[in-house]
């Protein structure tokens, strides 16, 4: 279930074929999904709430052929691998890892242990990943390291370009927003012509927020769904990070990735997310749009390249549809997610579809009743 399956539109713009980042071609997006006990948390046996999803920027080998990108944070407690060689050079050269804050490791060492497979013989390879986190502790046996390599290779080996599960799936099995079960959520909208018919697509952890920030199309959702059921946990619950990867087959160079992803911090704001204090809240924006690129360290690396760039003047449109697109991530990570108990008998629930449509439908919102843009 997605929130336009229940008849809510968020924003202006029209959505790619799938509403998600792998409608930018090329883009492939793999999970693996850990879930395993219930009961009381013995450290290192469980329960078990988490798991890895990897981005994938394009079909060929990114080590071989890298992308332009840019990166912001809107606050940085958390972690993001291998950004300031990103901003340095102004490409992505791995792929996007994704898992729980103390995982982050072994999913780093896999997709090096990954691009060490995938090159040619005889020659080392140089590879910084780029893995975000979010903490997953409320519902998963965080401290237990129970992600593993052969997890990060499996999201690898799974990843596809047709439409991405949502919701509890991967890097947001044990993940909450709002005081609601949360996870992984994405979105695309398509430019319009005036803009060069491009798209943005978006994937999100999303594991952030406050339940009376929660805006949905601009109505106050958290605040008018105070009746349901919230966990019996300490108020830091209502903190936390997201993580969002932004993509698109725009003719874009490195400081316009950067702005692009500068845009999707507006697009967790309008969902009412803000950067809290505790909050790990990173962006990572790529484009396709110059492919044939070599990394430096390369042999054939011409003393000069060609490449194209979209002119500033056309910008706007992919603005907006990255805050456009963000916005509504979240909200399908929400809309997918499935009430889930975890360690010690926390629970988090799933965002009610029933009383989720009487808000939107008392604001003047919800099927057939139109978006504020």
């Amino acid at each position: 279930m997605r929130t336009r399956d229940l008849g809510i539109t968020i924003g202006q713009l029209p959505t790619g074929p799938l509403n998600a980042i792998t409608d930018v071609a090329g883009v492939r997006v793999g999970h693996a999904t850990l879930i395993d006990g219930d009961g009381a948390l013995v450290v290192g046996r469980g329960p078990v709430r988490t798991g890895v999803t990897v981005v994938l920027p394009h079909e060929g080998d990114i080590g071989s052929e890298p992308v332009f990108a840019g990166a912001h944070t809107l606050n940085g407690n958390g972690e993001l691998t291998g950004l300031e060689w990103v901003r340095e050079s102004g490409m992505l050269t791995t792929p996007i890892g994704l898992t729980n804050t103390h995982s982050v490791g072994v999913v780093r060492d896999a997709l090096v242990a990954a691009s060490v497979r995938s090159a040619p013989p005889g020659r080392p390879r140089w590879s910084l990943p780029v893995v975000g986190e979010t903490w997953d502790g409320f519902l998963n046996d965080i401290d237990g390291q129970h992600v593993t390599a052969e997890h990060a290779f499996a999201a690898l080996l799974g990843a596809s370009d047709g439409p991405v599960p949502e919701g509890s799936v991967g890097a947001g099995t044990g993940t909450k927003a709002f005081g609601f079960k949360a996870g992984i959520g994405t979105s695309s909208r398509r430019v319009p012509d005036d803009g060069g018919g491009y798209i943005v697509g978006v994937l999100v952890q999303a594991n952030h927020g406050a339940r009376s920030r929660l805006s949905i199309d601009g109505v106050p959702v958290g605040r008018e769904l105070t009746d349901v059921l919230r966990p019996d946990l300490p108020d830091v619950a209502d903190g936390g990070s997201i993580i969002v990867v932004v993509a698109s087959d725009a003719p874009l160079l490195p400081h316009q990735c950067r702005r692009l992803a500068h845009r999707a911090s507006l697009g967790i704001a309008r969902g009412g997310g803000g950067g809290e204090n505790s909050s790990g809240d990173m962006v990572i924006a790529f484009a396709t749009g110059n492919r044939g690129l070599r990394p430096e360290e390369a042999e054939d690396v011409p003393p000069a390249r060609e490449v194209t760039m979209l002119s500033d003047q056309h910008i706007d449109a992919l603005f907006w549809a990255a805050i456009e697109a963000t916005e509504e991530a979240v909200v399908n990570s929400l809309v997918a997610a499935r009430t889930t108990t975890g360690r010690d008998g926390n629970t988090f629930h799933a965002l009610p579809h029933d009383r989720l449509l009487e808000v939107m439908a008392g604001y003047g919102r919800g099927p057939g009743q139109g978006p504020t843009g």
